[in-house]
C-alpha cells in the first residue's frame, strides 16, 4: 500500500489503519458484544502482515482493555513497529460502563499517563481528543491547550481531534497546529463533505475517517435477521441505522456495493472503504476487525481504486 503524509506530521501512513474499538469487548455502553482476546491479537498481527502501519485505539474502548490488547499484540510482533494512535477525553467511573466527557487539564494529563502505561510506550504517536464537551467552549479550549503542552513535553508526538466541527477546529488552530481530524464518514453518513473536509484540506489538517463501513453495516455480512439478533451488549442493537425505516435503504446501498465489487473480486466492505478514500482530503480510513478472517476481507481496500462511473453509481444511490 502506498503511504500518505498525515497533516503536519512526519508520519507517512497507509490508507488503511487498524481500528481497535470492537476488540475492547463488552462491559461498557458502546461495546460490540463478546470478543475473544486471542482472536483480537491475531487480527492485529494479520493487518500488520498485510502492510498496515498504524493502529487507532482509545482509552475508553473496553474501559482500557483495547489499549492493553494493542500493547500485548505489539509485544508479540517481530516486524516493523506500527504507529499507535489513541484518544482521551472520555472518562468512566470504576464499575460503571457509561463514559462522560472531561477535557480539564488535570483529567487529560491523568489519561495520558494511564494510556502510556497501558500501551507500554514512552510517547504516544498521535494523541487525539475523542469528543468535544457540548456547550463548554472554555473546557474544549483548556483541553486543546493541555494537548499542546503534552506535545511540547514529549509525552505525545503529534496531536489531533475527533468529532470536532469547523468552529472548534478554528479555535484549536489559533493555539497549536491540528495534525489530524477523525470524523465519521461513510456512504450512510457523508455529512462531513459539506464543510469539514474542505476546511481540513484548506488548512493542511490530515483526515483519518472512522466507520467507513458504518460499523459493519456495509460489509455485506449484515442482514435484517442479524441486525435484529445482535447481542444486548452490542451498542448497534436498536440504533436507527440498523433498524427500519433506515435499514432497508442501507441494505440497498450494500446491494450496489456488491454489484460494483464482484467484477473486481472485491467485497462490499472494500468498495465502501475505497469510496471514502477517493477524496484527496481523506488521508486514511480506520477499519475495524475482530479476527483474522475479517482483516483478510477488508484490508485490501487500501489498494483498490473506483472508476468515475462507479463513484457516480454510488453517489446516486446514497441520496
Amino acid at each position: 500500500m502506498q503511504t500518505r503524509k498525515l497533516g503536519n506530521s512526519d508520519m507517512e501512513i497507509t490508507p488503511i489503519g487498524f481500528g481497535s474499538w470492537a476488540i475492547g469487548g463488552p462491559g461498557w455502553a458502546f461495546g460490540w458484544g463478546p470478543q475473544d482476546d486471542q482472536q483480537a491479537i491475531e487480527a492485529i498481527h494479520r493487518a500488520l502482515d498485510l502492510g498496515v502501519n498504524w493502529i487507532d485505539t482509545a482509552a475508553v474502548y473496553g474501559l482500557g482493555h483495547s489499549e492493553e490488547l494493542v500493547a500485548r499484540a505489539l509485544e508479540g510482533w517481530s516486524g516493523a513497529r506500527p504507529w499507535v494512535f489513541t484518544k482521551c477525553g472520555l472518562r468512566w467511573n470504576e464499575g460503571e460502563g457509561d463514559p462522560y466527557n472531561n477535557l480539564t487539564a488535570d483529567s487529560i494529563r491523568k489519561e495520558c499517563e494511564d494510556s502510556l502505561r497501558r500501551l507500554k510506550v514512552d510517547a504516544i504517536d498521535l494523541y487525539q481528543i475523542h469528543w468535544p464537551v457540548d456547550d463548554d467552549f472554555a473546557q474544549n479550549e483548556e483541553g486543546w491547550r493541555t494537548m499542546a503542552e503534552l506535545q511540547r513535553e514529549g509525552k505525545v508526538r503529534w496531536i489531533g481531534v475527533s468529532n470536532w466541527d469547523v468552529g472548534l477546529l478554528t479555535m484549536a488552530q489559533e493555539i497549536a497546529p491540528v495534525t489530524s481530524l477523525q470524523p465519521p464518514y461513510s456512504l450512510v453518513h457523508p455529512e462531513v463533505e459539506d464543510e469539514i473536509l474542505p476546511f481540513c484540506e484548506q488548512n493542511g489538517i490530515g483526515v483519518i475517517v472512522y466507520s467507513p463501513m458504518q460499523s459493519g453495516l456495509l460489509t455485506g455480512a449484515m442482514t435484517r435477521e442479524r441486525a435484529a439478533n445482535l447481542p444486548e451488549s452490542d451498542w448497534r442493537r436498536g440504533h436507527p441505522d440498523f433498524t427500519e425505516p433506515h435499514l432497508s435503504k442501507n441494505l440497498r446501498i450494500v446491494d450496489e456495493l456488491r454489484a460494483i465489487g464482484e467484477p473486481h473480486g472485491r467485497s462490499p466492505g472494500e468498495v465502501a472503504i475505497a469510496w471514502t478514500l477517493r477524496l484527496s482530503s481523506v488521508t486514511g480510513a480506520i477499519v475495524g476487525a475482530r479476527n483474522g478472517e475479517q482483516v483478510q476481507g477488508v484490508m485490501g481496500s487500501g489498494t483498490f481504486r473506483l472508476s468515475e462511473e462507479e463513484i457516480a453509481r454510488l453517489d446516486a444511490i446514497r441520496h
